[in-house]
């Protein structure tokens, strides 16, 4: 199993289309979690309260095992598949694409929209950077304080992040650490004594 994805570097913000009166703007996030698209999507409504529809789709999971598409109020399949297609085409997870709508007054029928919310989610891809992100994980790990440098010395050799470190007699550090070096890491801290440690997701 990969333990790398492809998602965008920073998020793009005001993607303009026209297509006969109708404004669609285009937004992409990364995101991690379905509460975290909640909240993207709720500031987004109220950023563009007057907008006709908020069509989205994303994906989630190293393989987009996650995945919605909406339409909010367009025919079925008009706008949010279009948009799904292209978080598909460009090969990348855990972003959440929106294309806002603001209506012109001209009916663009089904193909026509399909078509606009496929341009205004294309160009808003377009305009992010694609980058690559590791899994990671999070562990959790006790031990003596004479050990402290003996820990620390294995944890900069996997470019550890640590999240928290509470000193004392007994020591506890949870760090984050990429997945591909969860075997090695499992390993050197079985061998020394007087150290426990656990896993978390």
């Amino acid at each position: 199993m990969s333990n790398s994805y492809n998602t965008i570097e920073k998020p793009v913000l005001n993607i303009i289309l026209k297509e006969k009166g109708s404004r669609f703007i285009g937004f992409a996030w990364q995101v991690n979690s379905e509460e975290e698209i909640r909240k993207r999507l709720e500031e987004l409504k109220a950023e563009h309260p007057k907008a006709t529809h908020h069509c989205y789709a994303y994906r989630l999971g190293i393989n987009g095992e996650k995945y919605r598409a909406n339409d909010d109020g367009e025919p079925s399949g008009s706008a949010g598949l279009p948009i799904y297609n292209q978080l598909l085409a460009h090969g990348v997870t855990n972003i959440l694409l929106v294309a806002v709508r603001y209506y012109g007054g001209t009916k663009l029928g089904v193909s026509g929209l399909v078509r606009a919310y496929k341009d205004c989610a294309k160009m808003t891809l377009a305009e992010s950077t694609i980058t690559v992100r590791e899994l990671e994980f999070t562990i959790e790990i006790e031990f003596n304080f004479s050990q402290q440098n003996t820990v620390f010395t294995v944890l900069n050799r996997y470019g550890t992040k640590i999240l928290d470190f509470q000193s004392g007699d007994s020591c506890t550090i949870t760090a984050s650490l990429k997945l591909g070096h969860k075997k090695s890491i499992s390993e050197q801290l079985s061998e020394m004594q007087h150290i426990q440690f656990t896993f978390r997701d």
